[in-house]
């Protein structure tokens, strides 16, 4: 057996271990001179980049669902720290920065988070669902995101409604797993973000219409069998088309997932294709 992690040696040591973690992060940004976005705009920025909604409530396996009613609060507790940021022309956009530490004092609920490749459960969790909101907004903009964690390497819940591309999700833990995205173009972008009884309704704006259009599109979507267990693969692509010429000027592979099955198969409501066969759709 491997020598344990000092984080892994009791819960007090975890505890120990993650207040280290917020104090090099906290150094860190004090040392860099970062300059993170934290002037709010009254009225919205003329333009919009791009807008999409989430579903708060999702039927996650086996997942109480006390944890999603939880989850519902928490993402209304933040976003009013989020909504009407500007993110002006050499800005970082930090989402802890905005937020700050979840606590039961100041209402946040217990959610669903994954710790060991597996759900469990804790004060803020499911405070994720933002950031993937973000992200995806995000990732059809000139912005550059600078920070980004994910769940790679499994996928723990069966689809319900799903609208985004598998993969495009993210993982932040306060403060030491952030969503930071810098703006290096001479525009000023605007998140907007509001919390409904269902959605979470997001939108990008801009203080001037932009040069670019950007797609984000999935490729080569398929499960399959390796030995006893199935894994989900796909690939995802930025592309970035010039509005005055429509010619593409860029395209970059964001997504290659290779993520193992932790639900059952009768779930996959797709074909799980053979070992030896390889798919292309």
């Amino acid at each position: 057996m491997g020598r344990k992690l000092f984080g892994d040696i009791s819960p007090l040591t975890y505890a120990l271990a993650v207040k280290r973690q917020i104090a090099q992060r906290t150094l860190r940004d004090f040392i860099r001179l970062l300059t993170l976005a934290s002037t709010r705009g009254q009225q919205d920025l003329p333009v919009v980049v791009y807008k999409h909604n989430s579903l708060i409530r999702r039927k996650l396996g086996n997942v109480d669902a006390a944890l999603q009613e939880n989850k519902a609060v928490s993402l209304g507790l933040a976003a009013p720290h989020v909504d009407g940021i500007l993110i002006k022309p050499g800005e970082t956009f930090s989402f802890w920065h905005l937020v700050g530490h979840c606590s039961e004092k100041k209402g946040y609920k217990t959610g669903m988070t994954v710790s060991s490749n597996g759900p469990s459960s804790g004060i803020g969790g499911g405070l994720c669902q933002f950031t993937n909101l973000l992200h995806w907004m995000v990732l059809h903009s000139p912005l550059d995101i600078v920070e980004h964690h994910h769940h790679g390497g499994i996928d723990l819940f069966p689809d319900f409604n799903r609208q985004i591309p598998f993969g495009t999700g993210t993982s932040i833990v306060y403060n030491y797993l952030d969503y930071r995205v810098y703006n290096p173009t001479e525009t000023t972008f605007q998140v907007r973000v509001s919390v409904t009884e269902e959605y979470r309704r997001g939108e990008l704006r801009a203080s001037e219409p932009l040069g670019v259009k950007v797609h984000v599109k999935e490729t080569d979507s398929h499960f399959q069998e390796v030995g006893k267990d199935v894994y989900r693969r796909n690939k995802v692509y930025r592309s970035v088309i010039d509005k005055r010429t429509g010619n593409e000027i860029a395209k970059d592979l964001i997504v290659e997932s290779n993520a193992k099955v932790l639900y059952d198969r009768e779930l996959i409501n797709a074909t799980i294709h053979p070992e030896c066969e390889a798919s292309h759709s």
